[in-house]
């Protein structure tokens, strides 16, 4: 935990959820400044904002050095498991975000690291379904590495604020089922907004588990 201002890198800041967890950080009063860990430009410019434009996220050893002194890291990239077999989906997910975060906590042993998986990921990493084997093995050794904190999150259906240009196409045909899930699966669905101030605070002030299901995103966004 941390009362600093704070640095921050992000992951993924072209796909949805990072992009949302962008907007929470530079409107934040506690952030100072955030690097988009990326393969090409977000496209913005603010003042709390730059870019490290590296293509190849499988070797990041070349950037290492510019990933020194920062409090925490929103890893925010992943991909769909849609259409991809178990080996090449392990190398995106796993294999990929462990290279990464490995360096980021040899550079920075008293970093946060939070992680986006999704609700219904295996821990035990032996159910039926590939993509939340994968994943659970990633939040496991995630855990293991020596940051100061590793939370993984675990979203379910996501709203998303306005003005969110990366937007998932299927989320805006499902808009309407909106207040339904809300009534008959309120744990299922969380703000894209109470992801990103769940991950702040996070940072600044912690939480009790490790692994935050939407009921624990939603109570952490609130503190």
């Amino acid at each position: 935990m941390t009362t600093t201002k704070l640095k921050i890198i992000i992951t993924g800041a072209t796909g949805m959820v990072g992009e949302g967890v962008l907007h929470e950080c530079l409107k934040h009063p506690a952030v100072a400044e955030v690097v988009l860990l990326s393969r090409k430009s977000y496209g913005l410019s603010h003042p709390k904002l730059t870019e490290i434009i590296h293509s190849d996220f499988q070797n990041i050893t070349p950037i290492a050095e510019q990933l020194k002194d920062y409090d925490a890291c929103f890893f925010c990239a992943g991909v769909s498991s849609v259409g991809k077999k178990e080996e090449e989906f392990y190398h995106l997910t796993y294999t990929l975000t462990m290279h990464v975060a490995e360096i980021l906590a040899r550079q920075n042993p008293n970093m946060t690291f939070c992680y986006v998986s999704g609700a219904g990921t295996d821990s035990s990493e032996k159910g039926r379904m590939m993509w939340a084997r994968v994943k659970g093995k990633t939040e496991n050794d995630l855990t293991k590495l020596p940051f100061a904190q590793v939370y993984n999150f675990r979203p379910g259906f996501i709203i998303a604020g306005k003005g969110m240009k990366n937007t998932l196409p299927y989320y805006k045909y499902f808009a309407w089922m909106v207040p339904v899930i809300k009534t008959i699966a309120p744990n299922m669905i969380v703000r894209l907004s109470d992801i990103g101030l769940a991950m702040i605070n996070a940072v600044t002030k912690g939480y009790k588990k490790q692994i935050l299901e939407v009921k624990d995103i939603k109570e952490l966004a609130a503190q």
